[in-house]
């Protein structure tokens, strides 16, 4: 059974008209409210959205979250009021006194889109061009989707097929990160992902000539994309006509993502603060606002005007979300009866479990042997790939350094792509180096839900990635980015790819879970626990990034303490403690071996791995207390980089053993030495610990 709309011609009503303009006034009555804003995009790009919601995208209103739903972006965040206006029209669950309550403390209304926070928001938007890389990696996991559960599909007649609408304005066009992922999108041939790009010449410091003179639709050309250009009408509005053309005709082309230039004028109609960088980020201003209203028809002395005619139209969203979604549960049904075996794998997938055993096929590696941590994820990802078919994952052009191919015969690519293990539905991703896009575009696909991924690159390029891994946090995805090459130790390559300060300056973004074990046991055991704390739950999951090792590390026991984030590796013999040695990765083993130096000079020593500093904290006091007993003052903490998150753990008599300076071009095993990682000084520094201490 098809799920396909039909066709028709365009019907707009003056009652539509009145709707629209309802949604101008409603955003310059907002701004001026509260005053603060961005009311001028809102304004202009009123019909575009108006036709999206209430013409184009299939989706249920009283059902935010149908699974079958198309997909809407407002990658122009600060536009928010775009978004807001068309959720209450539409009846989201926003109404009147929400958009009055805009941008102040508790409303459903915050000044940029927040997901989870308002219903039919599908992502955090505000940074400019993340929206872009987000709809990117929607629709590269809506085809991933359909891979797993309905491959076989003539196209467009899968439940399961859908389109990701995306709004982007020149500044997000103009952040590299949106070039970034919209090569990928062009030469992934991402055909169900419609972006709409508000040509409206206007930026915060003027008009856009200051910064930007390139023909952008024929960089868009150059993407890969099908390009289109929608003329304004004569009076300089939006032609929702022409748009709704347009959109229609980019929904037929299958083979390439689609680019939409609408040329617009930024605070249409305002007779004074249209085509302003002013109406842009401030205020239209009450004589503004009201003659705004006297050129549409509206009191101006009356604000958030909502007549009960144009709310009863454009409520009839429910009625036809409705209608929608019960022609899409019949293609379902008749889906699930075919494909019974696939139906029930769909159902796990949908109920964040993951298949019975998966526990059992992670590898347990051999004690003593010398084993990089980045080897022993990639043992672990295709060890897991084998039995979680909806993890899937890649890297920025490092997968054999990241150790992230997780089938070397499967690669997520379009059909036509001349490589020999081109599947559309692979499970190998190829970012490409596009490190920034590529957290941007996990985002895309944790947002999308159904499938679990990963992406690879080296630990200091996680700077290129960093706003989208903060974005990740603030939503609570569950993604997980794999860091290779995680300290000096990498070596020869030098100062410009070792990481430094990186582990700290991670570790300071709330709510990302930074994972750095110390072995390949370690290694496997934070995997595990990583998959057990993903979750489907709206909101609840968090965001891993793994620092994992170029060089072979000794293997331990594996201890499944390490789920705690820190634990006792080695106790101390001959007595009480005298010492407690913390450490973290590589330096694991240096602190093991002074542990050893400090034990045959009498000295009883405890080595505490801490594999994740953020697993820790979430102990209770009295396991915390266990492991690093406040009894003890004398401390070290060891840790190739610098020491800013040691502090807290090591107190006044501690000392750290770290590196408070860039690194330098040689064996890694040279730089440790030279650098004062060896067993020789973190026995000298617990010894001066234990010294202080003791006055």
């Amino acid at each position: 059974m098809s799920t396909k709309p039909t066709t028709t011609d365009l019907e707009w009503t003056e009652l539509d008209q009145r709707a629209v303009d309802t949604a101008r006034v409603l955003a310059a009555d907002a701004v001026q409210k509260v005053g603060n804003g961005h009311p001028g995009t809102a304004m202009s790009l009123a019909p575009a959205a108006y036709t999206l919601f209430q013409k184009v995208m299939r989706h249920d209103p009283a059902d935010a979250d149908w699974v079958g739903r198309d997909r809407f972006v407002l990658s122009a965040g600060h536009s928010s009021l775009t978004l807001y206006t068309q959720l209450y029209l539409a009846g989201f669950g926003l109404e009147l006194a929400d958009l009055e309550s805009f941008r102040t403390w508790g409303s459903k209304t915050p000044g940029h889109p927040e997901y989870g926070h308002t219903t039919g928001v599908e992502t955090t938007t505000g940074p400019l061009g993340q929206g872009v890389a987000n709809a990117v990696g929607m629709a590269m996991a809506a085809r991933y989707e359909r891979g797993l559960f309905d491959p076989e599909a003539a196209e467009g007649e899968s439940p399961f097929d859908h389109f990701i609408y995306c709004i982007a304005g020149d500044g997000c066009l103009q952040e590299g990160i949106s070039a970034e992922a919209s090569s990928l999108a062009g030469h992934q041939k991402l055909g169900n992902l419609v972006l709409l790009w508000d040509d409206n010449h206007i930026s915060i410091e003027g008009d856009t000539e200051t910064a930007v003179s390139e023909d952008t639709c024929k960089r868009y050309e150059a993407y890969g994309w099908h390009v289109q250009r929608v003329a304004p009408k004569p009076d300089g509005d939006l032609d929702p006509n022409a748009l709704y053309d347009a959109i229609e005709a980019a929904k037929k082309v299958t083979d390439r993502p689609s680019f939409i230039a609408m040329r617009s004028i930024i605070a249409w109609p305002a007779p004074n603060a249209q085509n302003t960088e002013a109406a842009h980020g401030s205020a239209l201003g009450d004589d503004e606002v009201a003659a705004t209203k006297r050129v549409l028809g509206f009191d101006p002395e009356k604000t958030f005007e909502v007549s009960d005619e144009v709310i009863g139209h454009t409520r009839k969203a429910l009625e036809k979300g409705q209608a929608a979604r019960a022609v899409w549960e019949k293609a379902f049904q008749q889906w699930r009866d075919n494909n019974p075996e696939r139906a029930a794998e769909y159902d796990r997938v949908a109920r964040g479990e993951l298949p019975v055993g998966w526990e059992e096929k992670i590898p347990v590696f051999e004690t003593g042997k010398g084993v990089a941590t980045r080897a022993a994820s990639g043992k672990v990802l295709q060890a897991l790939g084998a039995v979680v078919p909806e993890l899937w994952g890649g890297s920025a052009d490092l997968a054999g350094s990241n150790n992230t191919t997780i089938d070397k015969t499967s690669s997520f690519l379009p059909a036509d792509n001349p490589l020999p293990e081109a599947d559309p539905y692979g499970r190998t991703i190829h970012f490409g180096i596009r490190e920034h896009a590529m957290a941007a575009e996990m985002n895309g696909i944790a947002l999308h839900g159904n499938t679990r991924v990963y992406g690879g690159t080296f630990l200091v390029f996680s700077d290129y990635m960093r706003n989208a891994v903060r974005l990740s946090a603030l939503m609570h995805l569950p993604v997980t980015y794999v860091w290779t090459h995680d300290s000096i130790g990498l070596g020869e390559d030098g100062p410009t790819h070792q990481p430094v300060e990186h582990l700290a300056a991670l570790r300071a973004i709330p709510g990302l879970n930074v994972v750095r074990p110390a072995d390949a046991n370690e290694t496997a055991i934070a995997w595990r626990e990583i998959l057990r704390r993903w979750t489907k739950e709206f909101g609840k999951g968090q965001p891993h990034g793994l620092a994992l090792t170029r060089q072979g590390v000794p293997t331990y026991e594996a201890n499944e303490d390490a789920v705690k984030g820190g634990y006792v590796l080695f106790e101390a013999e001959g007595g009480e403690a005298e010492v407690v040695l913390i450490a973290t990765g590589s330096e694991v083993h240096v602190a093991v071996e002074a542990r050893e130096q400090l034990q045959a000079d009498g000295v009883p020593t405890r080595v505490v791995s801490m594999p994740c500093v953020e697993w820790f904290e979430q102990q209770d006091q009295g396991y915390r207390d266990s492991v690093l007993p406040p009894s003890v003052k004398a401390r070290v903490a060891v840790e190739a980089g610098i020491g800013l998150t040691w502090h807290k753990y090591v107190g006044d008599a501690g000392r750290i053993v770290s590196l408070e300076h860039f690194g330098a071009s040689a064996d890694g095993k040279v730089l440790f030495r030279e650098f004062g990682f060896t067993a020789e000084n973190v026995a000298s520094a617990a010894r001066e610990s234990i010294a202080a201490a003791q006055r």
